[in-house]
């Protein structure tokens, strides 16, 4: 074979299975255990060793993020139950609600830790839908709507969340305050319920004036007869409104 004709490189063979082919010239060892291929790139330019050291920090620091926190020694300093002092702490309320209780105690104490849904707490609670989209008022959980795959996600609350919020300044003030905008509310139902039946009842007696059936019905003439009281004319009676007459004949 001649120089010019350039080296053919040896067929695969098929017996040796499946494996990687890497060019030895173009690796570079990281001094991390790893080698690194200068080849690899992205939108179209090679990446360089600095490039790649980022790459590798940004995802220690993901990792980082999403590890669960150490246990410390110290017992000041070491995670428990609100309420029962455990430090087996509920993960999912611990992240998404920053509360930090035991799944035993959410699940006897459903008047502080019960999960609402969006419908529940604006109906309950009387929160707006501004109020619930914020994350930093309100944490909610995202759950799949369980009635159908293409619905939207639902948004799961945490009832003593919520009550801090609903019955704290910033809302209702109290108790006594959600329940006295109940009424108001309801107060306000009824009146407009009432305007509308009056507007209704309205409608329709115009509606029933305007009518042609009862134009017609107020256009016939009805005969209002009395006795003639003329010599030679005892049995006519005339119309007092007309003037129409008819003879009529006494028994």
């Amino acid at each position: 074979m001649s120089h010019d004709q350039g080296i053919v490189p040896l067929p695969r063979d098929k017996s040796l299975g499946q494996y990687i082919e890497f060019d030895l010239s173009k690796l570079h060892n990281s001094k991390g255990g790893f080698l690194i291929d200068e080849d690899v790139s992205v939108e179209g330019k090679l990446k360089t060793l600095e490039d790649i050291k980022r790459e590798r920090e940004r995802e220690r620091e993901r990792a980082k993020a999403l590890q669960e926190p150490g246990i410390s020694l110290d017992p000041d300093k070491q995670t428990q139950c609100r309420e029962c002092g455990t430090k087996e702490i509920d993960d999912v309320t611990r992240k998404v609600f920053g509360m930090l209780v035991c799944k035993m105690c959410m699940r006897e104490k459903p008047e502080k830790y019960s999960l609402l849904t969006k419908t529940e707490v604006k109906e309950d609670y009387l929160l707006t839908d501004s109020e619930l989209r914020d994350g930093e008022l309100l944490p909610h959980l995202l759950k799949a709507n369980p009635h159908k795959a293409t619905y939207s996600n639902m948004m799961l609350f945490l009832r003593c969340q919520v009550e801090d919020f609903a019955f704290g300044p910033q809302k209702w003030g109290s108790e006594e305050g959600l329940d006295a905008e109940f009424r108001r509310r309801e107060d306000e139902k009824t009146r407009k319920r009432g305007k509308r039946f009056a507007q209704k009842l309205a409608d329709l007696r115009r509606r029933t004036r305007d009518n042609v059936w009862q134009k017609r019905q107020d256009e016939i003439h009805v005969h209002d007869y009395q006795s003639v009281l003329q010599a030679g004319r005892e049995h006519v009676q005339r119309c007092g409104d007309c003037g129409h007459e008819i003879e009529v004949e006494e028994f």
